[in-house]
């Protein structure tokens, strides 16, 4: 028989809001210590500090509205949040400072977080001004550089989420999209336009994530249904699994650093665990009393294990130390 699920290492609490974003810095040099960053939908940010399991500092740059993204930039001090006013904060937290030292203006209102990707460059993908829009802008001179809108007569809905990628070919980086119709989109960047598309839900896709190693990823939905799909040779889209869950509604998913598992964050409170290679259940993992938002995989085994947080409605994150075997 399978071992059962293990329970939380330890629990966070204290944000008295809704947990809305997670992310972990925790690849660092001593003596600064791992951290994880929440977003709320207070519009606050909290500094964990996971040896002291306690907040060191709180930011509060967004006017009281929900932070739905927040990302580190490596090797850097610099963080940046998204929040629904409208804003992209980029926060200096050098030497024990939380400023915010600019901001990225977004021209639509939307639940679609947003996406960095480190080349030669920092390139962020934000939602744009019309519904179905998407952009690209460099983050140093925060211009835009692509706007990608779908025809005319498409009716492909809201953009609800994406991830930003380069192809190992170094050519133009490419956008995966996932919109309201239950679609997911391949654009190429630089040239605007989009490679290929495939309806793979029947309800809005709440989240996605991508493994460029193996060309594959993952998705999710208001549906009972985790969809799994890859990119051939031509890039178009290829269905590669449909796992059936227990319960409908997927709020987030992510894939592990090493390509080694996968989790869900579930509307029925509930975190999900799956081998990533065949796509095979391996733990449900139960703690929270309300959904959970918002999933993240610690960046560094700490000391020798890796973590993966929680954040839901109940105000609380959940930490897992969960398959930390390599």
């Amino acid at each position: 028989m399978a071992p059962p699920p293990p329970d939380p290492k330890f629990d966070l609490r204290g944000v008295s809001a809704e947990v809305s974003s997670l992310h972990f810095s925790c690849n660092v040099p001593k003596p600064r210590p791992p951290l994880l960053f929440s977003g709320s939908s207070s519009g606050k940010i909290h500094v964990w500090n996971l040896n002291t399991r306690r907040a060191e500092a709180i930011l509060n740059g967004h006017g009281g509205k929900s932070v739905s993204w927040i990302q580190m930039l490596p090797d850097s001090d610099k963080l940046m949040s998204q929040g629904r006013d409208l804003r992209i904060c980029l926060w200096d937290l050098a030497d024990g400072r939380n400023e915010v030292m600019g901001s990225i203006h977004l021209d639509g209102d939307s639940f679609c977080k947003c996406s960095l990707l480190n080349t030669e460059r920092s390139l962020l993908a934000v939602p744009g001004a019309e519904c179905s829009q998407v952009q690209v802008v460099e983050v140093e001179s925060k211009k835009i550089i692509s706007s990608m809108t779908p025809p005319t007569d498409a009716t492909w809905g809201m953009a609800m989420c994406m991830k930003l990628w380069q192809p190992k070919s170094g050519s133009s980086p490419l956008l995966i999209t996932g919109y309201e119709d239950g679609s997911i989109a391949l654009w190429d960047v630089l040239e605007h336009r989009v490679i290929s598309r495939y309806n793979f839900h029947k309800e809005p896709v709440m989240s996605l994530d991508f493994d460029s190693d193996n060309a594959r990823g993952v998705s999710g939905s208001a549906e009972n249904i985790l969809h799994v799909w890859s990119l051939d040779e031509q890039q178009d889209f290829t269905s590669y699994k449909a796992q059936e869950l227990v319960n409908p509604g997927i709020a987030d998913v992510i894939i592990r650093q090493d390509k080694k598992i996968l989790a869900t964050a579930g509307w029925d409170y509930r975190v999900r665990i799956f081998g990533w290679k065949k796509v095979q259940p391996l733990a449900v993992l139960q703690y929270h009393s309300a959904t959970v938002h918002c999933v993240s995989f610690s960046d560094h085994i700490i000391p020798e294990e890796r973590l993966l947080a929680a954040g839901s409605k109940d105000q609380r994150i959940s930490l897992w130390s969960i398959y930390a075997q390599t």
